[in-house]
């Protein structure tokens, strides 16, 4: 098992990054917390979680921070939490707001999160309730900044699964009516509330 991944960023989307290391370019998915943490630094260091799909089919998912990573290891714990479940809660919540959802059963926020339904939102609660360290999650993962940004944002959220000239329609009354000011993170999330 690969415990973490340091080197050259090399290409960076909302949904994954690529950092090269030794000469190999290792793929992994990220949430928009990680995205908007590791920046455009041509170095960086990701915190690893390998999940098999199938036997010959592993799929790579990386951290901005270990708290990240811990949270990723409870969510996809659970059962009917797939890795992709648990990297769009990460990207739709903050590890604060599903902390804080998880501590006092707010199933509603959890079943905000597209794919998580009232069913799974239970079981997280009742599975992870007394395994949540106050420490263990605590740290501030969030967002920091026309058009690319919601081109951007876009292949995002369809690479999330979601229909593009829906999503698209979501973005554009976005941008109506929040303004060019936002970032991509800004944008997706935004978006993810209303898809």
């Amino acid at each position: 098992m690969i415990y973490h991944i340091e080197g050259k960023l090399v290409e960076k989307t909302p949904t994954y990054a690529v950092v090269e290391a030794a000469g190999v370019g290792y793929v992994m998915q990220i949430s928009l917390n990680t995205f908007s943490k590791i920046g455009e630094n041509e170095k960086c260091k990701l915190y690893t979680e390998q999940l098999y799909v199938r036997d010959d089919m592993p799929r790579f998912f990386g951290f901005a921070d270990i708290a990240e990573r811990n949270l990723f290891r409870m969510l996809v714990s659970v059962s009917g939490v797939g890795g992709t479940s648990a990297l769009l809660m990460l990207s739709s919540l903050s590890a604060a707001e599903i902390q804080a959802a998880i501590a006092t059963g707010n199933v509603a926020l959890i079943k905000s999160v597209k794919g998580i339904g009232e069913k799974t939102a239970q079981r997280i609660i009742v599975d992870l309730k007394g395994k949540m360290g106050k420490d263990e999650l605590s740290s501030d993962f969030f967002v920091t900044s026309n058009n690319t940004l919601k081109e951007e944002a876009l292949s995002a959220l369809v690479a999330l699964g979601f229909n593009k000239s829906g999503a698209d329609k979501v973005l554009d009354k976005i941008v109506k009516t929040e303004g060019t000011g936002l970032s991509v993170e800004q944008l997706i999330k935004s978006a993810l509330k209303n898809l």
